[in-house]
């Protein structure tokens, strides 16, 4: 079966750092894309970043452009995200998520997430 598993979230102040961790199994996960999506309280689900299969390419959105960096290590089956210099507005349930071949950025399963919680 597909898991994804995040960890690595929590609560830090106002530009502070965490990273964060996604480890993946059930599938074969150098041919993916995969992609971050968050959620605050009370929102939708806001796409964060995205990294193509082999890593050589990477997206974010604009507002954490700069702040975040997004990778992975497909030897451990592994996506990242390193945020930096974090606002309360990044307050969010953080999802990995595995993209759907051949659709850009579309996704498919998601993990059950970890809380990030920016805050003074």
């Amino acid at each position: 079966d597909v898991q994804l598993v995040e960890s690595g979230g929590g609560m830090v102040q106002p530009g502070g750092s965490l990273r964060l961790s996604c480890a993946a199994s059930g599938f074969t996960f150098s041919n993916y894309n995969m992609v971050w999506v968050r959620q605050a309280p009370g929102k939708g689900p806001e796409w964060v970043s995205g990294i193509w299969s082999l890593g050589d390419n990477t997206y974010y959105t604009e507002s954490v452009k700069g702040r975040f960096t997004i990778s992975r290590d497909n030897a451990k089956n592994t996506l990242y995200l390193q945020m930096s210099s974090l606002e309360a507005e990044d307050t969010a349930l953080y999802y990995c998520a595995r993209g759907v071949p051949g659709t850009g950025w579309a996704t498919g399963y998601w993990g059950q997430g970890t809380q990030v919680t920016v805050s003074s």
